[in-house]
């Protein structure tokens, strides 16, 4: 009688485990950055036809307005833009730079487990397999509650350091008209010089522990339960749609094309590479700036 129950217990935990171990998720996200600011300067700007301005924000709101799906399970997950022929197919070497340099580009494959990250990216015509450990992010727990989607979420904060290789967390100087010599004017020879880094960002998730898993978009987690909205300085991420335990299963798996390289070293690339843009703009004389073609 006991062998029985015991192999009863012993095949009820084994079907529960491979229940867990099967289960997956997946989450369509929509992402926005506000360039509310750019297009205030761009109005300012009288050498700058209203032609040109509908063509820039057009161009920016490609580059600022994604949609991302997420693929997870209890340990790992993949995170990738949804790719769009169109955008594939107009984008040029520029455009495809400031993509990678504005959350798109590449597959983030998250390890909750191992706390570790691996991002391969195109950038400058060469392929790079970024391996780390995820950020540690300080979740204070606020209290607040609200529904998204139909689910229950709660608010988290965190602070963390701006990227200084992510273009979404730019934002312009602020000029003074009252100190602003004509002489500093003329040495802005750059796009690069007309922006400005915070030190860091404030972080505000909202996560569900209705579904239980320590994941989200990018390379947010750390929360008790799926985050569907992340508010990250300029920048907005929501979720649209969430699939539990979906008929087509994905596999998800780190990809392994590209040079292997850390995010250190890969941000000193991206940021040599910016100098280079702007000491290349200096040379033609101030006046090209860092252009955004449509063309390859």
């Amino acid at each position: 009688m006991y062998k029985v129950i015991f192999t009863l217990v012993l095949a009820v935990a084994s079907f529960m485990g491979i229940q867990a171990q099967e289960f997956q998720g997946m989450a369509v996200y929509e992402s926005k950055t506000s360039t509310s600011d750019f297009k205030t300067r761009m109005e300012r700007n009288k050498n700058m036809t209203p032609d040109m301005q509908n063509m820039i924000e057009e161009r920016m709101k490609k580059m600022f307005e994604k949609t991302f799906i997420l693929n997870f399970n209890k340990s790992a997950s993949i995170y990738k833009e949804e790719e769009k022929l169109e955008a594939s197919a107009q984008a040029g070497g520029g455009m495809r730079m400031m993509s990678s340099m504005t959350g798109g580009g590449g597959t983030y494959y998250k390890n909750v487990k191992e706390k570790s990250y691996t991002i391969d990216k195109e950038f400058m015509g060469k392929e790079f397999l970024i391996k780390d450990s995820l950020p540690n992010l300080q979740w204070k727990m606020e209290g607040e509650t609200r529904v998204i989607g139909g689910y229950n979420c709660f608010k988290a904060t965190a602070v963390r350091p701006a990227s200084k290789t992510d273009f979404r967390n730019f934002r312009p100087k602020k000029e003074d008209a009252a100190t602003t010599k004509p002489a500093d004017a003329a040495k802005k020879t750059s796009i690069l010089d007309e922006l400005d880094m915070p030190k860091e960002t404030v972080i505000t998730a909202w996560y569900t522990p209705e579904i239980p898993v320590n994941q989200g978009p990018e390379n947010y987690w750390g929360l008790p339960g799926l985050i569907l909205e992340v508010n990250d300085g300029k920048t907005v991420i929501l979720c649209s749609k969430v699939v539990l335990n979906p008929k087509v299963k994905t596999e998800i798996k780190a990809s392994s094309k590209g040079k292997v390289t850390s995010q250190k070293e890969f941000d000193e690339t991206v940021l040599k590479k910016m100098e280079e843009f702007r000491d290349m703009n200096q040379g033609r004389g101030g006046n090209g700036g860092m252009r955004m073609r449509s063309g390859g």
